[in-house]
Protein backbone atom coordinates (compact mmCIF):
# COMPACT_ATOMS: atom_id res chain seq x y z
CA UNK A 1 0.00 0.00 0.00
CA UNK A 2 1.32 3.46 -0.90
CA UNK A 3 1.90 5.89 1.96
CA UNK A 4 -0.88 8.33 1.16
CA UNK A 5 -3.96 10.08 2.48
CA UNK A 6 -6.94 8.90 0.42
CA UNK A 7 -10.24 10.44 1.49
CA UNK A 8 -12.63 7.47 1.89
CA UNK A 9 -15.63 9.76 1.48
CA UNK A 10 -14.64 10.52 -2.11
CA UNK A 11 -11.99 7.95 -2.97
CA UNK A 12 -9.65 10.77 -3.99
CA UNK A 13 -5.95 10.86 -3.09
CA UNK A 14 -5.30 13.95 -0.98
CA UNK A 15 -1.54 13.69 -0.50
CA UNK A 16 1.24 11.16 -0.99
CA UNK A 17 4.39 10.74 1.08
CA UNK A 18 7.83 9.45 0.21
CA UNK A 19 8.91 6.52 2.40
CA UNK A 20 11.94 7.02 4.62
CA UNK A 21 15.15 5.61 3.22
CA UNK A 22 17.19 3.05 5.15
CA UNK A 23 19.62 5.82 6.07
CA UNK A 24 16.80 7.98 7.43
CA UNK A 25 15.40 5.05 9.40
CA UNK A 26 18.86 4.45 10.92
CA UNK A 27 19.14 8.14 11.79
CA UNK A 28 15.80 8.04 13.57
CA UNK A 29 16.71 4.89 15.51
CA UNK A 30 19.92 6.60 16.59
CA UNK A 31 17.91 9.64 17.71
CA UNK A 32 15.62 7.38 19.74
CA UNK A 33 18.61 5.67 21.38
CA UNK A 34 20.11 9.02 22.37
CA UNK A 35 16.73 10.15 23.70
CA UNK A 36 16.40 6.97 25.76
CA UNK A 37 19.80 7.57 27.31
CA UNK A 38 18.72 11.12 28.19
CA UNK A 39 15.33 10.01 29.54
CA UNK A 40 17.04 7.50 31.85
CA UNK A 41 18.45 10.47 33.76
CA UNK A 42 15.14 12.30 34.20
CA UNK A 43 12.67 12.07 37.05
CA UNK A 44 9.04 10.99 36.99
CA UNK A 45 8.12 14.56 37.89
CA UNK A 46 9.95 15.94 34.86
CA UNK A 47 8.43 13.40 32.49
CA UNK A 48 5.00 14.05 33.98
CA UNK A 49 5.32 17.77 33.29
CA UNK A 50 6.17 17.04 29.66
CA UNK A 51 3.33 14.52 29.35
CA UNK A 52 0.82 17.03 30.73
CA UNK A 53 2.09 19.49 28.14
CA UNK A 54 1.49 16.89 25.41
CA UNK A 55 -2.10 16.56 26.67
CA UNK A 56 -2.48 20.35 26.58
CA UNK A 57 -1.31 20.40 22.96
CA UNK A 58 -3.74 17.67 21.97
CA UNK A 59 -6.63 19.54 23.57
CA UNK A 60 -5.69 22.81 21.91
CA UNK A 61 -5.45 21.07 18.52
CA UNK A 62 -8.67 19.06 18.94
CA UNK A 63 -10.61 20.54 16.02
CA UNK A 64 -7.70 20.36 13.59
CA UNK A 65 -6.90 16.79 14.62
CA UNK A 66 -10.51 15.62 14.44
CA UNK A 67 -10.81 16.91 10.89
CA UNK A 68 -7.54 15.23 9.95
CA UNK A 69 -8.71 11.87 11.34
CA UNK A 70 -12.03 12.15 9.51
CA UNK A 71 -10.39 12.94 6.17
CA UNK A 72 -7.78 10.18 6.59
CA UNK A 73 -10.03 7.30 7.63
CA UNK A 74 -13.67 8.43 7.56
CA UNK A 75 -14.50 8.51 11.26
CA UNK A 76 -17.54 10.73 12.00
CA UNK A 77 -16.26 14.09 13.19
CA UNK A 78 -18.01 13.96 16.57
CA UNK A 79 -16.35 10.62 17.33
CA UNK A 80 -13.00 11.85 16.01
CA UNK A 81 -13.12 14.79 18.38
CA UNK A 82 -13.85 12.42 21.27
CA UNK A 83 -10.83 10.30 20.28
CA UNK A 84 -8.50 13.28 20.55
CA UNK A 85 -9.81 14.19 24.00
CA UNK A 86 -9.58 10.56 25.16
CA UNK A 87 -5.97 10.51 24.00
CA UNK A 88 -5.23 13.60 26.08
CA UNK A 89 -6.92 11.94 29.04
CA UNK A 90 -4.69 8.89 28.61
CA UNK A 91 -1.59 11.09 28.66
CA UNK A 92 -2.72 12.76 31.87
CA UNK A 93 -3.55 9.41 33.48
CA UNK A 94 0.00 8.13 33.04
CA UNK A 95 1.53 11.47 33.95
CA UNK A 96 -0.32 11.29 37.26
CA UNK A 97 0.09 7.57 38.03
CA UNK A 98 3.30 6.26 36.47
CA UNK A 99 5.45 6.83 39.54
CA UNK A 100 3.03 4.92 41.77
CA UNK A 101 2.68 2.09 39.24
CA UNK A 102 6.46 1.69 39.08
CA UNK A 103 7.23 2.26 42.75
CA UNK A 104 9.83 -0.04 44.33
CA UNK A 105 8.57 -2.80 46.62
CA UNK A 106 10.17 -4.28 49.74
CA UNK A 107 9.91 -7.76 51.19
CA UNK A 108 8.30 -7.63 54.61
CA UNK A 109 10.68 -10.14 56.16
CA UNK A 110 13.90 -10.20 54.13
CA UNK A 111 15.43 -12.74 56.54
CA UNK A 112 13.38 -15.44 54.81
CA UNK A 113 15.71 -15.05 51.82
CA UNK A 114 18.82 -14.50 53.92
CA UNK A 115 18.99 -10.76 53.32
CA UNK A 116 18.93 -7.57 55.33
CA UNK A 117 16.73 -6.01 52.66
CA UNK A 118 15.06 -7.30 49.50
CA UNK A 119 12.43 -6.22 47.01
CA UNK A 120 11.91 -5.09 43.44
CA UNK A 121 12.46 -2.09 41.21
CA UNK A 122 11.19 -1.27 37.72
CA UNK A 123 13.60 0.05 35.10
CA UNK A 124 13.03 1.13 31.47
CA UNK A 125 14.34 -1.21 28.78
CA UNK A 126 15.10 1.12 25.86
CA UNK A 127 13.47 1.60 22.46
CA UNK A 128 10.06 0.02 21.88
CA UNK A 129 8.72 -0.36 18.33
CA UNK A 130 4.96 0.08 17.85
CA UNK A 131 3.17 -1.19 14.73
CA UNK A 132 -0.23 0.45 14.76
CA UNK A 133 -3.51 0.39 12.74
CA UNK A 134 -5.57 3.14 11.19
CA UNK A 135 -8.90 2.73 13.00
CA UNK A 136 -8.01 4.87 16.03
CA UNK A 137 -4.98 6.68 14.62
CA UNK A 138 -4.23 8.72 17.75
CA UNK A 139 -5.67 6.69 20.65
CA UNK A 140 -4.15 3.36 19.60
CA UNK A 141 -0.72 4.97 19.52
CA UNK A 142 -0.97 7.13 22.62
CA UNK A 143 -2.22 4.32 24.84
CA UNK A 144 1.20 2.77 24.12
CA UNK A 145 3.31 5.91 23.88
CA UNK A 146 2.21 7.61 27.09
CA UNK A 147 3.14 4.71 29.41
CA UNK A 148 6.28 3.87 27.43
CA UNK A 149 7.65 7.39 27.71
CA UNK A 150 6.57 7.81 31.32
CA UNK A 151 8.53 4.63 32.15
CA UNK A 152 11.63 6.23 30.60
CA UNK A 153 11.62 4.35 27.30
CA UNK A 154 11.81 5.80 23.80
CA UNK A 155 9.32 4.89 21.06
CA UNK A 156 9.35 4.18 17.34
CA UNK A 157 6.11 4.13 15.36
CA UNK A 158 5.34 2.29 12.15
CA UNK A 159 1.80 3.54 11.56
CA UNK A 160 -0.71 2.31 8.98
CA UNK A 161 0.13 3.61 5.53
CA UNK A 162 -3.24 5.36 5.05
CA UNK A 163 -2.87 7.68 8.08
CA UNK A 164 0.50 9.41 7.51
CA UNK A 165 -0.89 12.74 8.69
CA UNK A 166 -1.61 11.30 12.12
CA UNK A 167 1.76 9.55 12.15
CA UNK A 168 3.68 12.74 11.43
CA UNK A 169 1.69 14.73 13.98
CA UNK A 170 2.68 12.18 16.63
CA UNK A 171 6.30 12.34 15.46
CA UNK A 172 6.43 15.98 16.55
CA UNK A 173 4.03 15.97 19.54
CA UNK A 174 6.32 14.85 22.34
CA UNK A 175 9.25 16.97 21.23
CA UNK A 176 6.96 20.00 21.18
CA UNK A 177 5.90 19.06 24.70
CA UNK A 178 9.50 19.15 25.97
CA UNK A 179 10.68 15.54 25.74
CA UNK A 180 14.26 15.07 24.45
CA UNK A 181 14.60 15.11 20.68
CA UNK A 182 13.92 11.66 19.28
CA UNK A 183 11.96 10.35 22.26
CA UNK A 184 9.21 9.31 19.84
CA UNK A 185 9.88 8.91 16.16
CA UNK A 186 7.63 7.94 13.26
CA UNK A 187 9.05 5.71 10.55
CA UNK A 188 7.37 6.13 7.15
CA UNK A 189 8.09 2.61 5.94
CA UNK A 190 6.09 -0.21 4.37
CA UNK A 191 5.18 -3.33 6.33
CA UNK A 192 8.11 -5.07 4.66
CA UNK A 193 10.49 -2.68 6.44
CA UNK A 194 9.41 -3.64 9.96
CA UNK A 195 11.60 -6.74 10.29
CA UNK A 196 14.80 -4.81 9.69
CA UNK A 197 13.89 -2.34 12.45
CA UNK A 198 12.86 -5.02 14.93
CA UNK A 199 16.11 -6.92 14.41
CA UNK A 200 18.15 -3.82 15.28
CA UNK A 201 19.93 -4.43 18.60
CA UNK A 202 18.87 -1.03 19.90
CA UNK A 203 15.18 -1.96 19.65
CA UNK A 204 14.34 -3.98 22.75
CA UNK A 205 10.63 -4.81 22.40
CA UNK A 206 7.61 -4.39 20.17
CA UNK A 207 3.85 -4.01 20.28
CA UNK A 208 1.28 -4.45 17.53
CA UNK A 209 -2.41 -3.79 17.18
CA UNK A 210 -3.75 -5.27 13.97
CA UNK A 211 -4.61 -8.45 12.15
CA UNK A 212 -3.91 -11.95 13.39
CA UNK A 213 -1.52 -12.76 10.48
CA UNK A 214 0.44 -9.56 11.11
CA UNK A 215 0.65 -10.38 14.82
CA UNK A 216 1.89 -13.90 14.20
CA UNK A 217 4.55 -12.60 11.81
CA UNK A 218 5.78 -9.93 14.20
CA UNK A 219 5.79 -12.34 17.15
CA UNK A 220 7.86 -14.84 15.16
CA UNK A 221 10.50 -12.21 14.47
CA UNK A 222 10.48 -10.99 18.07
CA UNK A 223 10.76 -14.56 19.31
CA UNK A 224 13.77 -15.25 17.11
CA UNK A 225 15.40 -12.14 18.60
CA UNK A 226 14.25 -12.95 22.18
CA UNK A 227 12.42 -9.62 22.41
CA UNK A 228 9.25 -8.95 24.38
CA UNK A 229 6.03 -8.50 22.40
CA UNK A 230 2.49 -7.32 23.20
CA UNK A 231 -0.24 -8.12 20.66
CA UNK A 232 -3.85 -6.99 20.25
CA UNK A 233 -5.23 -8.81 17.24
CA UNK A 234 -8.90 -8.02 17.05
CA UNK A 235 -11.99 -9.90 18.06
CA UNK A 236 -15.49 -11.06 17.31
CA UNK A 237 -16.97 -9.93 20.60
CA UNK A 238 -20.24 -11.44 21.85
CA UNK A 239 -23.11 -9.30 23.15
CA UNK A 240 -25.29 -11.70 25.17
CA UNK A 241 -28.89 -10.75 26.01
CA UNK A 242 -30.78 -12.80 28.61
CA UNK A 243 -34.52 -12.68 29.52
CA UNK A 244 -34.03 -10.58 32.66
CA UNK A 245 -32.26 -7.79 30.75
CA UNK A 246 -33.65 -4.33 30.15
CA UNK A 247 -34.34 -5.01 26.46
CA UNK A 248 -34.89 -1.43 25.36
CA UNK A 249 -31.63 -0.26 26.88
CA UNK A 250 -29.80 -3.31 25.57
CA UNK A 251 -31.06 -2.67 22.03
CA UNK A 252 -30.15 1.02 22.21
CA UNK A 253 -26.63 0.35 23.48
CA UNK A 254 -26.22 -2.49 20.97
CA UNK A 255 -26.54 -0.04 18.08
CA UNK A 256 -23.62 2.04 19.35
CA UNK A 257 -21.66 -1.02 20.44
CA UNK A 258 -21.75 -2.41 16.91
CA UNK A 259 -21.52 0.77 14.84
CA UNK A 260 -19.03 2.97 16.68
CA UNK A 261 -16.27 4.14 14.34
CA UNK A 262 -18.35 2.91 11.37
CA UNK A 263 -18.16 -0.58 12.87
CA UNK A 264 -14.37 -0.62 12.58
CA UNK A 265 -13.40 -1.32 16.17
CA UNK A 266 -11.68 -4.39 17.55
CA UNK A 267 -13.84 -4.28 20.67
CA UNK A 268 -17.08 -3.46 18.91
CA UNK A 269 -19.81 -6.00 19.66
CA UNK A 270 -20.11 -8.14 16.55
CA UNK A 271 -22.16 -11.22 17.49
CA UNK A 272 -25.48 -10.63 19.24
CA UNK A 273 -26.50 -13.77 21.10
CA UNK A 274 -30.08 -13.48 22.34
CA UNK A 275 -32.08 -15.89 24.48
CA UNK A 276 -35.03 -17.35 22.58
CA UNK A 277 -37.54 -15.94 25.08
CA UNK A 278 -36.65 -12.35 24.11
CA UNK A 279 -35.14 -12.93 20.66
CA UNK A 280 -37.99 -11.54 18.55
CA UNK A 281 -38.51 -8.47 20.71
CA UNK A 282 -34.79 -7.63 20.80
CA UNK A 283 -34.25 -8.24 17.09
CA UNK A 284 -37.20 -6.06 16.10
CA UNK A 285 -36.08 -3.15 18.27
CA UNK A 286 -32.39 -3.49 17.36
CA UNK A 287 -32.98 -3.67 13.60
CA UNK A 288 -35.31 -0.66 13.65
CA UNK A 289 -32.71 1.43 15.48
CA UNK A 290 -29.95 0.35 13.09
CA UNK A 291 -32.12 1.22 10.09
CA UNK A 292 -32.63 4.72 11.52
CA UNK A 293 -28.91 5.57 11.57
CA UNK A 294 -27.86 8.48 9.37
CA UNK A 295 -25.32 7.56 6.70
CA UNK A 296 -23.50 10.51 5.21
CA UNK A 297 -20.51 12.82 5.05
CA UNK A 298 -18.44 12.16 8.19
CA UNK A 299 -17.57 15.86 8.42
CA UNK A 300 -21.27 16.55 9.02
CA UNK A 301 -21.98 16.67 12.77
CA UNK A 302 -25.28 14.81 12.26
CA UNK A 303 -23.75 11.77 10.55
CA UNK A 304 -23.81 8.47 12.44
CA UNK A 305 -22.12 6.27 9.82
CA UNK A 306 -19.42 7.39 7.42
CA UNK A 307 -17.46 5.38 4.85
CA UNK A 308 -15.20 2.50 5.66
CA UNK A 309 -11.55 3.47 5.71
CA UNK A 310 -10.49 1.50 2.64
CA UNK A 311 -12.13 0.12 -0.48
CA UNK A 312 -10.65 -3.31 0.21
CA UNK A 313 -12.21 -3.30 3.68
CA UNK A 314 -15.61 -2.35 2.27
CA UNK A 315 -15.40 -5.05 -0.39
CA UNK A 316 -14.35 -7.66 2.18
CA UNK A 317 -17.34 -6.81 4.36
CA UNK A 318 -19.75 -6.95 1.44
CA UNK A 319 -18.31 -10.33 0.49
CA UNK A 320 -18.94 -11.70 3.98
CA UNK A 321 -22.59 -10.64 3.88
CA UNK A 322 -23.08 -11.93 0.34
CA UNK A 323 -21.60 -15.28 1.39
CA UNK A 324 -23.99 -15.49 4.34
CA UNK A 325 -26.99 -14.76 2.11
CA UNK A 326 -25.91 -17.45 -0.38
CA UNK A 327 -25.87 -19.94 2.50
CA UNK A 328 -29.34 -19.01 3.73
CA UNK A 329 -28.89 -16.09 6.14
CA UNK A 330 -31.61 -13.45 6.47
CA UNK A 331 -30.73 -9.77 6.00
CA UNK A 332 -33.07 -8.00 8.43
CA UNK A 333 -31.95 -4.52 7.38
CA UNK A 334 -29.23 -3.12 5.11
CA UNK A 335 -26.96 -5.49 3.27
CA UNK A 336 -26.14 -3.28 0.28
CA UNK A 337 -23.36 -1.08 -1.06
CA UNK A 338 -24.96 2.38 -1.50
CA UNK A 339 -24.86 3.94 -4.93
CA UNK A 340 -22.66 6.89 -4.02
CA UNK A 341 -19.04 7.98 -4.11
CA UNK A 342 -16.78 6.67 -1.39
CA UNK A 343 -16.45 3.37 0.45
CA UNK A 344 -19.80 3.14 2.20
CA UNK A 345 -21.74 0.13 3.37
CA UNK A 346 -25.26 0.21 4.77
CA UNK A 347 -25.64 -0.49 8.51
CA UNK A 348 -26.72 -4.12 8.43
CA UNK A 349 -28.30 -6.75 10.66
CA UNK A 350 -28.04 -10.41 9.59
CA UNK A 351 -29.87 -13.32 11.26
CA UNK A 352 -30.00 -17.10 10.84
CA UNK A 353 -26.21 -17.44 10.83
CA UNK A 354 -24.89 -21.01 10.48
CA UNK A 355 -21.36 -22.44 10.83
CA UNK A 356 -20.68 -22.77 7.09
CA UNK A 357 -20.95 -18.98 6.68
CA UNK A 358 -17.87 -16.76 6.87
CA UNK A 359 -19.65 -14.45 9.29
CA UNK A 360 -19.84 -17.30 11.81
CA UNK A 361 -16.08 -17.44 12.38
CA UNK A 362 -14.59 -14.29 10.84
CA UNK A 363 -14.40 -10.81 12.31
CA UNK A 364 -16.71 -8.42 10.44
CA UNK A 365 -14.88 -5.09 10.40
CA UNK A 366 -17.66 -2.70 9.53
CA UNK A 367 -21.31 -1.91 10.34
CA UNK A 368 -22.62 -5.49 10.13
CA UNK A 369 -24.24 -7.21 13.13
CA UNK A 370 -24.80 -10.97 13.28
CA UNK A 371 -27.71 -12.11 15.48
CA UNK A 372 -27.98 -15.60 17.01
CA UNK A 373 -30.78 -17.30 18.96
CA UNK A 374 -29.77 -19.19 22.12
CA UNK A 375 -31.94 -21.82 23.82
CA UNK A 376 -30.38 -21.40 27.28
CA UNK A 377 -27.57 -19.69 29.11
CA UNK A 378 -25.37 -22.71 28.37
CA UNK A 379 -26.20 -22.43 24.69
CA UNK A 380 -25.46 -18.69 24.78
CA UNK A 381 -22.08 -19.39 26.38
CA UNK A 382 -21.29 -22.04 23.77
CA UNK A 383 -21.93 -19.54 20.99
CA UNK A 384 -20.08 -16.74 22.78
CA UNK A 385 -16.95 -18.84 23.30
CA UNK A 386 -17.23 -20.58 19.95
CA UNK A 387 -14.67 -18.55 18.02
CA UNK A 388 -10.89 -18.39 18.03
CA UNK A 389 -11.10 -14.81 19.33
CA UNK A 390 -11.35 -13.66 22.94
CA UNK A 391 -10.88 -9.90 23.22
CA UNK A 392 -13.89 -8.65 25.16
CA UNK A 393 -17.55 -9.43 25.78
CA UNK A 394 -20.79 -7.92 27.02
CA UNK A 395 -23.61 -9.66 28.89
CA UNK A 396 -27.03 -8.22 29.67
CA UNK A 397 -28.86 -9.70 32.66
CA UNK A 398 -30.45 -8.54 35.91
CA UNK A 399 -30.03 -11.93 37.55
CA UNK A 400 -27.08 -11.72 39.99
CA UNK A 401 -26.28 -15.44 39.85
CA UNK A 402 -26.41 -15.39 36.05
CA UNK A 403 -24.15 -12.36 35.98
CA UNK A 404 -21.47 -14.09 38.06
CA UNK A 405 -21.79 -17.25 35.99
CA UNK A 406 -21.11 -15.42 32.73
CA UNK A 407 -18.24 -13.41 34.23
CA UNK A 408 -16.63 -16.67 35.35
CA UNK A 409 -17.19 -18.59 32.12
CA UNK A 410 -16.86 -16.13 29.23
CA UNK A 411 -13.47 -16.74 27.58
CA UNK A 412 -12.36 -13.17 26.97
CA UNK A 413 -9.98 -10.53 28.25
CA UNK A 414 -12.87 -8.48 29.63
CA UNK A 415 -16.53 -8.88 30.54
CA UNK A 416 -18.84 -5.85 30.65
CA UNK A 417 -22.15 -6.40 32.46
CA UNK A 418 -25.12 -4.33 31.27
CA UNK A 419 -22.84 -1.98 29.41
CA UNK A 420 -20.87 -1.51 26.21
CA UNK A 421 -17.33 -2.79 25.91
CA UNK A 422 -14.84 0.06 25.92
CA UNK A 423 -11.20 0.78 26.72
CA UNK A 424 -10.36 2.98 29.69
CA UNK A 425 -6.91 4.19 30.81
CA UNK A 426 -7.73 2.97 34.32
CA UNK A 427 -8.41 -0.69 33.31
CA UNK A 428 -6.19 -3.33 31.68
CA UNK A 429 -6.95 -4.00 28.03
CA UNK A 430 -6.11 -7.11 26.00
CA UNK A 431 -7.35 -10.51 24.95
CA UNK A 432 -6.87 -14.26 25.01
CA UNK A 433 -6.76 -16.94 22.30
CA UNK A 434 -6.16 -15.44 18.84
CA UNK A 435 -6.99 -11.95 20.12
CA UNK A 436 -3.44 -11.56 21.35
CA UNK A 437 -1.26 -11.57 24.43
CA UNK A 438 -0.11 -9.09 27.03
CA UNK A 439 -2.00 -6.06 28.28
CA UNK A 440 -2.20 -2.34 27.58
CA UNK A 441 -3.45 0.45 29.85
CA UNK A 442 -3.67 0.68 33.66
CA UNK A 443 -0.67 -0.47 35.72
CA UNK A 444 -0.27 -3.62 33.61
CA UNK A 445 0.30 -1.58 30.46
CA UNK A 446 3.23 0.47 31.76
CA UNK A 447 4.87 -2.57 33.34
CA UNK A 448 4.90 -4.55 30.07
CA UNK A 449 7.93 -2.63 28.83
CA UNK A 450 9.95 -2.45 32.01
CA UNK A 451 12.69 -4.62 33.50
CA UNK A 452 11.40 -5.89 36.84
CA UNK A 453 14.58 -6.15 38.88
CA UNK A 454 14.87 -8.22 42.03
CA UNK A 455 17.13 -6.44 44.56
CA UNK A 456 18.78 -8.43 47.39
CA UNK A 457 21.11 -6.95 50.01
CA UNK A 458 23.24 -8.88 52.49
Amino acid sequence: MAIAITNPTTGEVVETFKPHSDDEVDRRIAQAQSAYEALAGTTFAQRAAWMHQAADILESDVDQLARMITIEMGRPIVQARAEVLKSARGCRFYADNAEDFLAPTTLGDPSTVGASAAGTRYAPIGIVLAVMPWNYPLWQVLRFAAPALMAGNAGLLKHASNVPGSALYLDALFEHAGFPEGSFRTLLIPASGVERVLRDDRVKATTLTGSEPAGRSLAAIAGSEVKHVVLELGGSDPFVVMPSADLERAATVAVTARNQNNGQSCIAAKRFIVHQDVYDAFLSSFAAKVAALTVGDPLDESTDIGPLATKSGRDELAGQVDDAVRHGATVVTGGQVPQRAGWYYQPTVVADITPEMRLFAEEAFGPVASVYKAASREDALRLANGTTFGLSSSVWTNDADEEDWFVDHLDAGAVFVNGMTASHPELPFGGVKDSGLGRELAAAGIREFCNLKTVWKA
